[in-house]
């Protein structure tokens, strides 16, 4: 977001349009902490899934405006977790890559970062523009979006050799 801020790299931050209702800083506040460097390997482990990292929030806003939905629920901020000391960064990053793909890469922009910030907590954080880059149309997570995504996931790491949670129990958080 610093690079992509810089001036004399690209627009200025303050010539970029704000959507109604939101501060400027909701987008970049999100997006720089997935794809903060001491958590993302010096950013070795972001993929932008019809998206360019580096320019992730301008390529957001620019399919928000053409299609005029800048309103509303701005992004999902989904997260995927493994069991400490079972996975490796690389292998976390494609299985969360993965999954994005799967579960929203043929309609929406979805920004996928692996954190290694944590001692043995390897996790994925997923950006998505509620916005469909093919036509439009906003994307509602229903609770079956959810089960689908733990149903993935869950296949993904069997798939590699990985455990997953048997009975999940209490409730998820909501990061709309």
């Amino acid at each position: 977001i610093n690079y992509v801020q810089n001036p004399e790299k690209t627009t200025r931050p303050e010539e970029i349009p704000v959507p109604e209702g939101t501060s400027r800083d909701t987008l970049t506040d999100l997006i720089a902490y997935t794809e903060r460097d001491n958590a993302t390997n010096q950013r070795q482990l972001i993929t932008g899934i019809h998206l360019d990292p580096e320019n992730a929030r301008s390529n957001i806003m620019t399919v928000k405006n053409k299609f005029r939905k800048t309103s509303g629920t701005m992004l999902y901020h989904g997260y995927q977790s493994f069991a400490e000391g079972e996975v490796t960064p690389d292998q976390a990053h494609k299985i969360g890559t993965d999954l994005a793909k799967e579960l929203w890469g043929d309609r929406f922009q979805v920004l996928v970062c692996t954190h290694l910030d944590k001692q043995s907590h390897i996790h994925n954080h997923f950006v998505i523009n509620t916005v469909s880059y093919i036509d439009g149309i906003k994307y509602h997570r229903t609770k079956q979006d959810y089960a689908r995504m733990q149903e993935v996931s869950d296949r993904l790491c069997r798939e590699h050799g990985l455990s997953v949670i048997k009975h999940p129990e209490g409730k998820g958080k909501n990061y709309a």
